[in-house]
């Protein structure tokens, strides 16, 4: 029986990410950094693709794991017939790439087994493994080696790595794997014990700055520690999840590689970072996104690489059978190179919420904002591909429109409240001012059903989108008008499976990719903040704890949720749904970032 998606654990160290299962084995590791090919990859296949699995010889009676207080150290503890030991799993929060794994015996006796397959380039590439002494493993494919140190003798076994050990209580067995290149002299192995030190007392203090959130605290900052595992600390840019083609549908085509950094994000995870205090790395991420953004608006893309890159060809993995044989196994992201048109509200709502919080205005700004401005009144009239990356064709999507509201409104409030305060800024505030109220006019008109009464998907259509929200989230439009009361009515009926959200229909098949997939749970948080936004706060409550509700054992979400089958889908961890987490948290006990992103037109 194959893991569950829910079964995973989270180890990061801000340059890459594992998974570790239940049961000991650590199914997916990107080395050096996230979006690098995985060493380990059965996650995507089976164990012959690479894994790392510590766990006792013989039945477990019980076992349990949590992480070690406000901390990315994860702790499972197996109780069997002749004793109890646990095994402390983590990431170093150094520069030099590794995992440790510390065994330790708690009462009685147990026995373990090791058993280590290390497989470059996911999966495919089996690597020259030799021991340069009893207890160290150099494994060598192409640029890449992986060095394993234990306090275990191992031995080769049918291109395994294994070893059987036992603990007793107080004894600890200590195992670190780590990533270098392989043409550099050996590094030497680092201090375990320091380092779980170390990395315990990085994590806390890190967390110890979020602020009381009334009742959902430790899930906000779970969440927090969560978003900065995921973020890559030499750039400060943000992975959408750590892992690629996890499905959205079990058995389906709709599987992604979400290990880069999106546009879309931006707003939304500033928002997370500034009301909770954490300016630093807010500072951090809007660095990354002028970085990236930067150059001709006609080249702005909605994702970039961890360190901005464009380039992020798509290709497949024939030799990866899928997790739950769901294929194709992708990498790389095709999306990079569509047209959507609400990346450029996304960056300048990203833009103005930032010196709103008391962010210094940054100097390349407004020089971009000169640039991306006169190119989006260019072109906000055209069809794009949409907030969902849809492959079956451009339309006028009406999210897309709003987003491009919001552009011209944002700039129009940002060059109203520049301390200059010139006649040119006037003129200049009043003619954004007056690009946003003929993208509203034409919303207005084009983008209702055909009986005028509420908004619909796109122009000409009479499909339902979660996307919708925004209307009012965004401030576009009050969320007590009639027009959005009637949408929200319609996404309440139409939409809503059980109680969560589907983002759209997507059995219709018009996206262009087989029908089907689960409930998108960043578009449920979005529902709470507009019941919110209208007083309905019981309602909220009630939605936001039933979401937290679906967070594993551990805390985490992934993007999607099957309330049928009950089980997570897609991506894991995934940013959107813990910016949701800590957002909605924010609104409910009135640090309402979302009301103050929406008040303008209220």
């Amino acid at each position: 029986m194959p893991a569950l998606i829910e079964d995973y654990a989270l180890l990061g160290n801000c340059r890459s990410a594992a998974l570790v299962n239940r049961n000991g084995s650590l199914d997916w590791l990107s080395l050096p950094r996230f979006d690098a090919p995985a060493v380990f990859a059965s996650l995507l296949g089976n164990e012959e693709n690479g894994r790392w699995r510590i766990a006792p010889c013989d039945s477990v009676e019980h076992s349990e794991r949590r992480y070690l207080d406000d901390t990315l150290v994860l702790e499972t503890t197996y109780v069997t017939a002749t004793g109890s030991a646990r095994v402390l799993d983590l990431m170093p929060l150094t520069e030099t790439n590794s995992v440790v794994r510390i065994v330790e015996g708690l009462s009685g006796e147990v026995n373990f087994e090791m058993d280590l397959v290390l497989r470059f380039d996911y999966g495919r590439s089996v690597p020259w493994v030799e021991m340069l002494d009893p207890h160290t493993l150099s494994a060598v494919a192409g640029p890449d080696r992986v060095i394993l140190c234990s306090s275990v003798a191992p031995h080769a076994a049918d291109h395994h790595t294994v070893a059987r050990f036992r603990v007793s209580a107080g004894q600890r067995e200590t195992f670190s794997l780590r990533h270098q290149r392989s043409h550099l002299p050996i590094e030497p192995d680092c201090n375990v014990e320091a380092a779980l030190k170390e990395t315990i007392d990085q994590w806390q203090t890190f967390a110890s700055r979020c602020p009381e959130v009334g009742p959902y605290s430790a899930q906000v900052r779970r969440s927090l520690i969560t978003l900065k595992a995921m973020t890559y600390a030499p750039t400060g840019g943000i992975v959408a999840a750590v892992t690629t083609s996890l499905p959205e549908r079990l058995g389906g085509e709709r599987n992604w590689d979400y290990r880069y950094c999106w546009l879309r994000d931006a707003t939304m995870t500033l928002f997370a970072f500034m009301n909770l205090g954490y300016i630093e790395e807010a500072q951090a991420w809007r660095e990354w996104l002028l970085r990236s953004v930067a150059g001709n608006p006609e080249q702005m893309q909605i994702m970039y690489g961890l360190a901005g890159e464009r380039d992020l060809q798509e290709y497949t993995l024939p030799w990866l059978a899928g997790y739950e044989h769901s294929q194709p196994v992708r990498v790389g992201n095709a999306a990079a190179n569509q047209h959507q048109l609400d990346i450029y509200g996304e960056v300048a709502d990203a833009m103005a919420q930032a010196i709103k919080a008391g962010l210094p205005r940054h100097p390349r700004s407004a020089a971009i904002s000169r640039l991306i401005l006169p190119y989006l009144e260019t072109i906000w009239r055209d069809p794009d591909e949409g907030i969902w990356e849809v492959r079956g064709g451009q339309q006028h999507f009406v999210h897309s429109k709003v987003m491009a509201w919001v552009a011209f409104d944002r700039a129009a409030l940002l060059a109203e409240s520049t301390e200059q305060d010139t006649e040119q800024d006037t003129e200049q505030s009043q003619h954004y001012r007056n690009v946003a109220d003929e993208i509203r006019r034409e919303v207005c008109e084009r983008g209702l059903d055909p009986t005028g009464q509420f908004f619909v998907q796109a122009y000409d259509s009479k499909e339902m989108d979660a996307s919708l929200l925004q209307i009012a989230l965004t401030g576009f439009l009050p969320a007590d008008d009639s027009r959005f009361l009637r949408t929200l009515e319609q996404i309440e009926q139409r939409l809503l499976h059980e109680g969560l959200v589907m983002r759209y229909d997507t059995d219709s098949g018009a996206d262009g990719l087989t029908a089907g997939e689960g409930t998108f749970l960043v578009c449920t948080f979005w529902l709470c903040d507009v019941y919110v936004l209208l007083g309905r706060r019981d309602e909220a409550q009630a939605l936001y704890e039933r979401l937290l509700g679906l967070c594993n054992d551990v805390g985490l979400l992934a993007e999607q949720y099957d309330p049928k089958a009950k089980r997570m889908l897609g991506n894991f961890p995934q940013a959107f749904s813990h910016i949701g987490i800590i957002n909605t948290a924010l609104n409910l006990q009135a640090r309402c970032p979302v009301r103050d992103r929406a008040s303008r037109s209220e």
